[in-house]
């Protein structure tokens, strides 16, 4: 993938070469930008409260597990088949009930992706939208992230527009 930007990349150079335009190019330090905003100080606390809740319930239930299983340990020379076999099937049962709630909550489609997305999207599309409102005002062509994979290797200070972005959210820098 970074090949495939960097190519891109390189291919509008050249291009933008031959046809005897030049491009401007700024970017910004998105990390820093929210870094600094409120609003995403305040989505990440959120965040942070729902993951600390639910790491405590999955601790009790881990630990609720860890009980059965000691005590099942301790007493299975002296238990009946069928009384083993009832324990067995509760650990069973507390350990699939202790994955299905991690993949609730954690998972690829579990409810911590969902809130990141209900409560960044705004931010990020606020971000996004001073981000294209500096860049017009400057007349920039593109606008790279300083912060994502892409790597910027060397950059003037001169085209960072991280500042100008922070002072259109009216941001402290």
């Amino acid at each position: 993938m970074k090949r495939l930007i960097l190519s891109l990349v390189i291919s509008l150079f050249a291009f933008a070469g031959l046809s005897y335009c030049q491009l401007k190019i700024g970017y910004v330090d998105s990390q820093t930008i929210l870094s600094k905003l409120p609003d995403a100080q305040d989505a990440r606390q959120k965040l942070d409260s729902f993951i600390r809740d639910w790491k405590i319930e999955l601790q009790k239930m881990e630990n609720e597990k860890k009980a059965k299983e000691d005590d099942y340990d301790r007493r299975k020379l002296i238990m009946t088949e069928q009384t083993r076999s009832e324990l067995e099937g509760e650990i069973q049962k507390l350990d699939k009930q202790i994955s299905d709630y991690r993949d609730q909550k954690f998972g690829t489609k579990g409810e911590l992706f969902q809130k990141q997305e209900e409560l960044m999207k705004p931010i990020q599309n606020k971000v996004f939208n001073a981000i294209q409102d500096v860049a017009k005002e400057q007349d920039l062509d593109f606008v790279l992230d300083r912060s994502s994979q892409l790597s910027i290797l060397y950059a003037k200070d001169k085209y960072d527009i991280t500042s100008q972005v922070m002072d259109k959210l009216k941001l402290q820098q």
